[in-house]
């Protein structure tokens, strides 16, 4: 079925397609040719600043359905039934690749959830990893710069790479996973997620619970070999994206089964160690996880800059019920994902359709700016007003928190078990022999390639302090591979 004829960007037919406009057969082309111009100009425009981190990324939207009930501990309205379902976009990704990079590769997996709520946009910016390389966001951007290309090669580089982590004993835990097995999932389909900061939940009667959320595959865990990856990476560098789709495409559609860590606000202060830090896990002896929904991938975008390139997500995104900890490295991305969007995408951001509320209308008084599209018509611009316009609800979204002491660049506060070894060697005793055999392989293969022996010194010690056999045994293959 045809749509018409062919049009400008403002609507005029176009008479020819195929060639330019000259000055007569042969010359030069004139440039009253709008339409050549037009299509130039905008081919021009067609990329935006792609993300600094998780660039490399696919999406599909699906549904989120309440399974148990968690209205004890959250006021949240989209969960507050057995039964409510409450549509979602989910974008996975690499962290560290540029936007033309392959999906194959060892890196955290972005694992970033929209909810779209009855009470506005909630989003759960995670990974498939439930803890991270560093405690604070005032290290992130180092951390990054280490990770991407080196301003004077032009090249990743282990030198880089192993300095800072071997310098930043807290990362241990975060390479441990990522140089094991589940350093390189298979699919995204086939890998758990994590919201891996500590959020607060509220309830009606105001009180506060701290929360870690998981997300276990439905579709089982897999994972590909380094050997496996390279090869895979080689030949189909869209891997991810492409099983993905098609899957959806089947009607096979991936599932996982949503559950939460849930902590009295009050065992915070004297847990063992810190429950806010982003280098460690809750062990589920202590915090149990609690099954609570199901969450469904079911549709594809239709069209991936649109959707997938120009989703936004931030973590600042909260609904009545839900809110923030004192996660230093959350606090930093409060601000940090909204500003990266910002100067991104643009100010209106918001107002395209994978990023606007779909289960209700967003009410503000901001105007004007790029890409503004005119929706708030005659409306007043300022608050209070006596023209009906938007109010305030005078309560606030989660609960205040109480703090005391002097402004200052403070450390977290120390608690008994505060270490930045012990959860590290910990998992590295849960893993098999083949595990084990695997990770260390795969952390000697990236070692050996550091150029100074000081900065291998310091990384074989980090591992030893988490374990010695753990310590022992990567310094012999990292020495058998350097010769």
């Amino acid at each position: 079925m045809t749509q018409g004829p062919l049009t400008t960007e403002a609507g005029a037919p176009v008479a020819d397609n195929q060639n330019s406009e000259t000055a007569g057969i042969g010359g030069p082309v004139l440039v009253q040719d709008q339409l050549l111009l037009e299509k130039l100009a905008h081919f021009n425009r067609e990329r935006i600043p792609e993300r600094v981190v998780h660039a490399r990324g696919a999406g599909a939207y699906g549904t989120f359905t309440v399974t148990a009930d968690v209205t004890p501990y959250t006021r949240a309205k989209f969960l507050s039934e057995i039964g409510k379902e409450t549509e979602v976009f989910l974008r996975f990704s690499t962290v560290a690749g540029n936007l033309g990079a392959a999906d194959a590769v060892r890196d955290p997996r972005g694992f970033a959830l929209k909810f779209y709520t009855e009470e506005g946009n909630y989003d759960l910016v995670g990974n498939n990893t439930p803890v991270f390389f560093i405690k604070d966001a005032i290290k992130f951007p180092d951390f990054i710069h280490t990770q991407k290309r080196d301003p004077y090669t032009g090249s990743q580089e282990a030198d880089n790479v192993w300095d800072f982590w071997s310098l930043s004993p807290e990362s241990t835990h975060q390479v441990t996973w990522l140089f094991g097995d589940r350093g390189i999932p298979a699919s995204y389909r086939h890998m758990d997620g994590f919201g891996s900061h500590t959020y607060q939940w509220n309830n009606e009667a105001g009180e506060v619970f701290w929360v870690k959320y998981h997300f276990k595959t439905d579709q089982g865990i897999k994972n590909l070999t380094q050997a496996e990856a390279n090869k895979l990476a080689g030949e189909d560098p869209d891997s991810h994206q492409r099983d993905l789709r098609q899957a959806i495409e089947r009607g096979e559609y991936p599932t996982w089964t949503v559950g939460v860590q849930i902590m009295p606000a009050a065992d915070a202060a004297t847990y063992r160690f810190n429950p806010f830090d982003l280098t460690k896990v809750w062990p589920h002896a202590d915090y149990p996880v609690i099954e609570f929904g199901k969450l469904e991938l079911n549709r594809n975008p239709e069209n991936i800059f649109a959707e997938v390139e120009q989703s936004i997500f931030s973590p600042a995104h909260f609904v009545p019920g839900i809110g923030p900890s004192p996660d230093k490295m959350l606090q930093g991305r409060l601000f940090a994902y909204g500003d990266a969007h910002r100067y991104r995408v643009g100010i209106n951001a918001d107002h395209l359709p994978v990023n606007r509320p779909h289960a209700t209308e967003a009410r503000t008084n901001s105007r004007d700016g790029y890409l503004y599209d005119g929706r708030h018509k005659g409306a007043k611009n300022y608050e209070p007003n006596s023209f009906g316009g938007p109010h305030q609800i005078d309560r606030p979204l989660w609960q205040p928190v109480p703090v005391t002491g002097v402004t200052g660049d403070h450390p977290a506060p120390v608690h008994a078990e505060d270490n930045d070894f012990v959860q590290a060697g910990n998992l590295y005793r849960l893993m098999t022999e083949e595990e084990k055999s695997r990770l260390i392989e795969n952390l000697a293969g990236s070692i050996s390639q550091v150029s100074r022996e000081d900065i291998v010194d310091r990384a074989i010690n980090n591992f030893r302090q988490a374990d010695g056999d753990f310590g022992k045994r990567l310094e012999a293959a990292v020495q058998a591979l350097r010769g």
